[in-house]
């Protein structure tokens, strides 16, 4: 158990630096006021129209960096920090939302496929770990026909696990693309300055960090769980 003990502790440090470099950056960019004045909410308004999406509501959601994009209600919910202000990283927020938005009206593959996981991901996300340590637990304690139960508990559990990780790794090509899509609209329509453009870029970049963290972190635990049950079954 050691081991767990240390790729937990070494994915949480790095989620933990990167997720501190992200707050960090967003706060050197929010100082950085948009010359042509406009909102998030505006810039995300105007960037749905430009794409001819008019079902789509852009509205205000409590809390820091809570930003998300609702397929189902067919809202873009931007952060109380981002709904308002005028700034590089409010624009970058914003547009990439609308990104988001922009791949389901046009029923980008990555998004569908994700999409239709996430009621699967919901429920088996909550019990995957459980019964990964219940059954290799289980089959340790006992044998015979118990032991052969425990060692299908413990797979079922990984298969739920695996399932996770399928959906991390499906999430980056979404956010990675949202954000070009929306960078490619600022710079298109010549929102932002060089300045507020590098600025928009830099943000991004390192909120798909984010992503690509928890993706990797998934796959470590997989990993690990999976030769766990191998070394218990042998």
């Amino acid at each position: 158990m050691i081991g767990f003990y240390i790729l937990i502790g070494a994915i949480s440090l790095v989620s933990w630096l990167i997720s501190n470099k992200l707050k960090s950056k967003f706060k050197y960019y929010s100082k950085v006021q948009l010359r042509n004045g406009m909102s998030g909410a505006e810039i995300a308004t105007k960037m749905l129209a430009d794409h001819g999406i008019r079902d789509v509501e852009v509205i205000s959601t409590p809390g820091m960096l809570t930003d998300h994009y609702n397929p189902v209600k067919k809202t873009v919910n931007l952060s109380e920090g981002v709904y308002n202000q005028r700034n590089a990283a409010a624009a970058a927020v914003a547009a990439h939302e609308v990104g988001h938005a922009v791949q389901h009206a046009q029923a980008y593959q990555w998004l569908t496929m994700r999409s239709k996981l996430v009621p699967a991901v919901n429920i088996t996300s909550k019990f995957s770990q459980y019964m990964v340590i219940g059954g290799i637990i289980l089959g340790a304690a006992t044998s015979g026909a118990a032991g052969g139960i425990g060692f299908y508990i413990a797979v079922a559990g990984l298969a739920f696990m695996a399932l996770g990780t399928i959906f991390s790794f499906i999430t980056l090509p979404v956010e990675y693309d949202a954000s070009n899509r929306a960078l490619a609209w600022l710079k298109n329509k010549n929102m932002l300055s060089q300045e507020e453009y590098k600025g928009s870029e830099d943000a991004l970049k390192w909120a798909a960090r984010t992503y690509l963290v928890a993706a990797l972190g998934s796959l470590a635990m997989l990993l690990y769980w999976g030769l766990q049950i191998i070394g218990n079954r042998d």
